[in-house]
């Protein structure tokens, strides 16, 4: 090897350790990561667009075209400036479905695996040559500069290291769309060495070689300038406007300038932010190129080679040479690296996956690992084996067969971005079609000489004639084919998804699984169970949700980003196959509707994008939206399908279930009683269900409901309740029938006070004179009981007009000490007096030391109807147990029973009067209203447990009654007795 060989070799390989120096340092974090992460980097990074042909072809344009060879900076630049309005609408596709490449979009629009195959392929035709552009300008660049013929040679080294370097930096993932930030922080790094040398190189020529503006431009007007300005061709404007649209299309469009403009964005803002920086960076990077030309042709004094430019001013300007091969260099490695990830990608997801689909493997991840590194490599050899076959050809030559064909995509991008009507059909035929004109015309020539095409303009260039004809067949074939054949469905649907200007009309379809474990079991089939875990965890965790969610509209969303993610893995065609087969929807009679809460999140996204007339609309509906929210009334909307779809506030708030926790949820699986109360609304003939009685938080709640049926030719269908909370108007209902109760009751107590009174007067009178005209101490224990009912009588007639009088003491509340257990004993000796033949047990434990504060009479009748009612409520061999104990300053006496308990029906109007379960003529229901009263009167409580704690039946009913305190003043003292 010559020293000049070795030479160039070393610097080469020393320019490459450098890259892999600098990866390293993003890699351990020795350079910060808000510098890595800064989106000047993304936009250098967008610099990778300046290959080998803007560092050497842009020379050999500018001496056959002059300012020409702006065209392939225009056209990239005028594709950033449009970014609004074309990329913006891509990158959100993109993102939203997990899409890394330009095959993916295609087959994820058109529904089938054969626009991805087809564009993956053309894709590959088309980058062939621009890889043989960036290894023959390596080759000759060092040919040139040692003079030698090992430039091949040297070239495939470099190759094979910057494919190390790609699958040690760029293949780590097996997911195409992790974002690598040192492999753009490293290519940001090359961008500036491309443009620093330029810059240099510029101004070597100018103030080096022409020592400054005002000489460079003597020279141009003297007659060795003017003759090379004469010499030069110019572009004629129709090649100009046709050079602009290739370079247009492959600013965006190529594999690597899509991966890096979609797949490693940061967000919108950073992609809108280089819709002007990165034109400014292609600015910068063209100045030179016309100052190195003229450079070039002053020092060698006659015309020179343009690929030969890199060596000019060597023997005057040491280091000249190896700034223009390591810019170069820098050019083409970057190239080639972005490429060969991008393409390995695409050939992978949409040629090896498709011939052979992945199966349950134990390492999924690592086995499309591979398969991706051996295609990265298999991608630079591949530019290298193109070069050997076709290096006779110039870069010029090469690079048109390469844009023009890369064109061939842009008919069909456009009609994924402007036209739903377009469909798969018209697509395919239309890239076949044009792709067999320009491989036909430009491609095939490369290798071997073909018969001309047609050629329907005589004297311009093939390029020109080959790319028009193409283009157009192509656009005409998309046209027809697509206008005279059936769209499907899914096409419908992804069309609608695509658009710039549509939000996605999710379908409400029910899914065969109804769990996240059913997902992971199912998806194990075809991934393996690793694989399955862990794209299920990942879907959860974008998503927010956890493994137990159950919800319908929760696991669909789950669906579609696990297929959005599996799409990242091995492309859309791939994973919409294994999640149709795996995770498919039942097929159920029920109409499909569209899912509204979906559609809602997906305009709240896009709202901020909204203008005009559609701007006003989504303010109406969000107004509109705002106000069934805030009701003061619970709302709740159901789909045909029973799946909730509005939760309000005020519902809510009632319920204690938040609407984010049960929308998109199955009416059946609310907790009670709301699946209960729906289904009794829903199904019942009645538009209004008046005052329902349900148990919500530990009380009793009444709630009237009111139904409508969501119908008609603009209505998705499906029903709406309103629920109003009526408890408080219950109550005062309740209050006024209990007064009107009372009412009746006193007038009735009146009039038995009045009939019984007399008897009962009669009656003590001659209990009393038995006590005088008898001796037998039987007959006068018997008229001393007689003398004391007929007293308790004439109490009981008291308290039940007091009770009719709406609870209005006559005598101040009793304060007198009352032994709890004494009064406990004397009801049940009463009981029992009544000699009835039910053998019903009782059992009392009372503790003697309690003392409570109230009449005894008056209690003693208290404990005489609860004792009653749960004698009543037993079977002859049932038992009744009296407890009692003291809590808080309160008594607690307790009557428990294991009879039949109490039915919900009268469980909330139990103390009303004439309330009573027991069979008409056996009970008044005026016992526990009485009971109730009385211990009101004592500030006491009566409560009600049936079932009681611990039991599976019976009831079990609570007197609290003040204990006596001794500090407590007389009964009746007032502060004339102090």
């Amino acid at each position: 090897m010559s020293g000049e060989l070795a030479t160039i070799t070393l610097l080469g390989l020393g320019y490459l350790a450098l890259l892999f120096g600098c990866a390293v340092a993003v890699e351990r974090g020795w350079i910060s990561s808000r510098l890595t992460r800064h989106p000047a980097v993304y936009t250098l990074a967008l610099g990778v667009y300046t290959s080998a042909w803007a560092v050497y072809g842009s020379v050999e344009f500018a001496a056959g075209a002059g300012f020409g060879y702006l065209a392939y900076y225009l056209g990239a630049a005028g594709a950033f400036l449009l970014a609004p309005v074309l990329l913006v609408p891509i990158q959100r596709i993109t993102r939203t479905y997990q899409l890394a490449s330009l095959a993916d979009l295609f087959a994820f629009r058109f529904r089938t695996r054969w626009a991805g195959t087809l564009v993956t392929l053309i894709s590959t035709f088309a980058v062939m040559p621009l890889l043989g552009i960036q290894v023959k300008a390596l080759s000759e660049a060092v040919n040139a500069m040692t003079g030698s013929k090992a430039g091949s040679s040297v070239a495939l080294l470099f190759c094979l290291v910057t494919a190390a370097f790609a699958v040690l930096f760029g293949a780590r993932s097996s997911h195409l769309l992790t974002r690598h930030n040192t492999l753009l922080a490293t290519i940001a790094f090359e961008s500036l060495v491309k443009l620093g040398a330029m810059l240099a190189l510029g101004a070597i020529a100018l103030w080096g070689v022409f020592d400054g503006p005002h000489q460079l431009q003597q020279w141009l007007a003297s007659g060795e300038g003017q003759a090379l300005v004469a010499q030069t061709p110019t572009l004629d404007p129709a090649h100009w406007r046709t050079l602009l649209l290739l370079f247009f299309t492959a600013a965006f469009m190529m594999p690597h300038m899509f991966h890096v403009t979609f797949a490693e964005s940061l967000s919108r803002h950073t992609l809108l932010q280089a819709s002007w920086t990165l034109p400014l960076y292609l600015l910068l990077t063209a100045l030179p190129v016309p100052l190195i030309w003229w450079a070039a042709q002053q020092t060698a004094g006659t015309p020179i080679s343009a690929t030969a430019y890199a060596v000019y001013l060597v023997s005057e300007y040491p280091g000249v040479g190896a700034l223009a091969f390591i810019a170069g260099l820098a050019a083409a490695s970057g190239t080639m690296i972005m490429i060969a990830l991008a393409l390995s990608g695409m050939i992978l997801n949409h040629i090896v996956l498709v011939a052979r689909p992945p199966e349950a493997r134990a390492d999924l991840y690592g086995w499309l690992r591979w398969l991706r590194r051996g295609l990265v490599v298999a991608v630079v050899v591949g530019g290298w084996l193109f070069h050997a076959g076709v290096g006779r050809h110039d870069l010029i030559t090469l690079g048109l067969a390469a844009f023009a064909g890369m064109v061939q995509c842009l008919p069909g991008m456009l009609a994924l971005l402007y036209w739903p009507g377009a469909n798969r059909k018209g697509l395919v035929t239309g890239l076949a079609v044009g792709s067999v004109i320009w491989l036909w015309g430009l491609w095939l020539p490369l290798f071997v000489p073909l018969p001309a095409l047609w050629s329907p303009l005589p004297g311009e260039p093939v390029w020109y004639q080959v790319t028009l004809m193409s283009l157009a067949a192509n656009i005409l074939a998309l046209i027809v084919v697509s206008l005279f054949s059936r769209t499907s469905e899914g096409e419908s649907a992804a069309a609608e998804a695509c658009s710039v200007d549509a939000v996605i009309r999710s379908k409400r379809l029910p899914l065969q699984a109804a769990t996240v474990a059913d997902f992971t079991a199912q998806l194990a089939e075809a991934l393996g169970d690793e694989a399955a875990d862990r794209e299920v965890s990942r879907a959860l965790s974008a998503l927010n949700l956890t493994s137990e969610e159950y919800r319908p509209y929760a696991l669909r969303r789950l669906r579609d980003r696990i297929q959005a993610n599996l799409s990242g893995l091995m492309g859309p065609s791939v994973a919409r196959d294994i999640v149709d087969r795996y995770l498919p929807y039942r097929h159920d009679d029920a109409p499909v509707t569209d899912d509204i809460h979906f559609v809602e999140s997906r305009l709240e996204a896009y709202r901020s994008r909204l203008t005009g007339l559609a701007r006003e609309l989504d303010g109406l509906r969000r107004h509109h939206r705002q106000t069934l929210t805030n009701l003061p009334v619970g709302l709740c909307l159901f789909g045909n399908d029973d799946e909730i779809v509005m939760w309000n506030r005020a519902l809510a708030k009632l319920s204690g279930i938040s609407g984010e926790s049960v929308i998109g949820a199955h009416r059946d699986s609310l907790p009670e009683p709301w699946p209960t109360l729906m289904q009794n609304a829903l199904e019942s003939s009645s538009v209004t269900l008046y005052q329902q009685a349900v148990r919500l938080h530990e009380r009793d709640y009444f709630l009237t409901l009111n139904k409508a049926t969501l119908d008609g030719d603009d209505s998705h269908g499906g029903s709406v309740v309103l629920i109003e909370d009526h408890t408080e108007m219950k109550w005062l209902e309740d209050e006024l029938v209990h007064a009107a109760r009372l009412a009746s009751i006193g007038q009735l107590a009146a009039g038995v006070a009045h009939e019984i009174g007399n008897p009962v007067t009669a009656i003590s009178s001659l209990a009393q004179n038995l006590r005088y005209d008898t001796d037998d101490p039987v007959m006068l224990e018997t008229a001393e009981h007689i003398q004391t009912q007929t007293e308790r009588i004439t109490r009981i007639v008291n308290s039940l007009v007091e009770f009719a009088h709406g609870g209005r003491q006559s005598v101040a509340l009793p304060r007198s000490p009352v032994e709890l257990a004494r009064i406990s004993e004397e009801a049940l000796h009463l009981l029992h007096l009544a000699r009835t033949d039910e053998a019903v047990r009782f059992h009392s434990d009372c503790p003697a030391d309690i003392i409570v504060r109230g009449d005894a009479q008056r209690l003693i009748q208290v404990m005489l109807n609860i004792l009653g009612n749960a004698r009543d409520a037993c079977a002859p061999d049932g038992t009744v147990t009296v407890s009692a104990g003291n809590q808080d300053g309160y008594a607690w006496w307790c009557a428990t029973d294991n009879g039949h308990g109490i039915s919900d029906a009268v469980r909330h109007r139990l103390f009303e009067p004439f309330t009573t379960t027991k069979p008409a003529g056996e009970g008044t229901g005026l016992g526990l209203s009485l009971a109730y009263q009385i211990a009101s009167e004592h500030q006491g409580n009566i409560e009600v447990a049936s079932p009681p704690p611990g039991q599976s039946r019976g009831t079990a009913i609570t007197l609290w009654l003040p204990l006596y305190q001794q500090d407590e003043p007389p009964p009746h003292a007032t502060d004339s007795d102090c």
